[in-house]
């Protein structure tokens, strides 16, 4: 069955030509060819995203939106060009509603500040899950403590999937907000984000959607989905660092105010008054990432090129393999069974602590992640302190998960 998944994936999916576009994959680690397994934490760039940068610092240079010379208008239509690929990206209905930040990070404290501290009173609620990032958590908590709010947390199962039944228990008309992540970074998880954003909105909540793990292997419609915001960082879809998008629906960006203030974002200034500029430039103070939001559009037309439905079968398929291969490792526990896995494949050795295990793989040349992945509550609900995260990307392949399990073997032996 695997044999015939994998030839009907190789017919439509050529990953030894995928690997042609990463310079970074001919890299020697300690004497041994790179296996890079760490693609949840950040994906390498193909060769178009870092000659776009390239370009753009060589031949156009220059600040946008602000004058009327060659290099300032060729800049300003490459930024504002790679805002409407990410609008088609997401399948979102204008340009308006897609607004450039540093990363998901700063996409979700923009919308803690600057549309839940306005609206949340004492009393009310925000409604996140028990599988969240740190970024999906801790701005929550602090605008609950800014406005009187209660944080509410619905609860995962042992396996790792969110327990419904919970979830619609916690959901209250005292909800006004529900923040949930699409696809877990510490487990993989693929969470129904559908169902679950027409059930908050039953009780009236805004739904903000934590896309970062989820754009880089899933076709994203926001429409679709049902939510009102949602957020995604260019570095984890073979894009740029220190730059991504918050798409939010028009109505509600219009009537936010105005996260950072300064050049750029306004209208009019005298000092007796400031008017701002309209959505999404009153969310876009000062000179922005011109290089790293060019470089994301480029990412988005090389993951567009490539296909996102073919993509995820190749990845799937890699997931299912390297399953079955550690599974037959009795010293090895699979950290959560979710019904649906994307990507993520994280796991324990015995009592090896997990940096151990990752500095043995490195020298292994394979690069893996060792921590709690900024995800210390789902450490906690498992009862370790760390995991060995696997992660796979597009240029992932089969021989690469038999390098793992050499490198899993090693360390069996290292610790035997």
């Amino acid at each position: 069955m695997i044999a015939r998944a994998q030839k009907a994936i190789e017919r439509t999916f050529d990953v030894e030509e995928v690997r042609k576009d990463f310079p970074i994959l001919d890299r020697i680690v300690h004497g041994k060819p790179l296996v890079y397994l760490d693609n949840a934490a950040s994906s390498q760039k193909p060769r178009a995203v870092i000659d776009a940068i390239t370009d753009y610092y060589s031949r156009y240079h220059s600040n946008i939106h602000r004058g009327v010379h060659t290099l300032s208008e060729e800049a300003t239509a490459a930024y504002e060009g790679a805002r409407a690929k990410v609008r088609d990206f997401l399948k979102a209905a204008s340009e308006r509603e897609v607004i450039f930040v540093r990363g998901t990070t700063e996409a979700i404290n923009l919308v803690a500040q600057a549309y839940a501290r306005p609206n949340l009173r004492p009393g009310d609620e925000v409604l996140i899950s028990e599988m969240e990032h740190h970024s999906n958590i801790v701005p929550w908590q602090v605008v609950c403590e800014q406005t009187g709010a209660q944080l509410v947390v619905a609860p995962m199962n042992d396996a790792g999937d969110l327990i419904l039944e919970e979830y619609e228990r916690r959901l209250s008309s005292r909800t006004r907000i529900v923040a949930l992540t699409h696809v877990s970074n510490a487990i993989g998880t693929l969470n129904p984000v559908s169902e679950l954003t027409r059930l908050a909105h039953e009780h009236g909540a805004v739904v903000l959607i934590d896309g970062a793990q989820a754009v880089p292997h899933l076709p994203v419609d926001v429409r679709e989905l049902g939510c009102d915001f949602y957020a995604f960082s260019g570095h984890k879809m073979y894009g740029p660092t220190g730059i991504g998008a918050l798409w939010g629906r028009l109505e509600l960006l219009e009537g936010m105010p105005p996260y950072e203030t300064g050049g750029s974002m306004i209208r009019t200034v005298t000092f007796e008054k400031t008017t701002y500029a309209r959505v999404p430039e009153s969310f876009e103070a000062g000179t922005p990432d011109i290089s790293g939001a060019i470089g994301l559009g480029v990412a988005v037309d090389w993951l567009s090129r490539l296909g996102l439905d073919s993509l995820a079968a190749h990845e799937d398929e890699l997931l299912r393999l390297a399953t079955d291969a550690v599974s037959e490792l009795p010293e090895v526990t699979i950290i959560g069974r979710p019904r649906e896995r994307v990507g993520v494949l994280s796991l324990n050795i015995g009592e090896i602590h997990a940096h151990d295990v990752g500095t043995i793989l490195d020298q292994e040349g394979i690069a893996v992640r060792a921590g709690h992945h900024c995800a210390q509550p789902v450490m906690q609900h498992y009862g370790v302190p760390a995991t060995t995260r696997v992660s796979f990307g597009a240029y992932n392949t089969r021989e690469e998960i038999d390098r793992l399990m050499i490198g899993l073997k090693r360390v069996l032996e290292i610790f035997a």
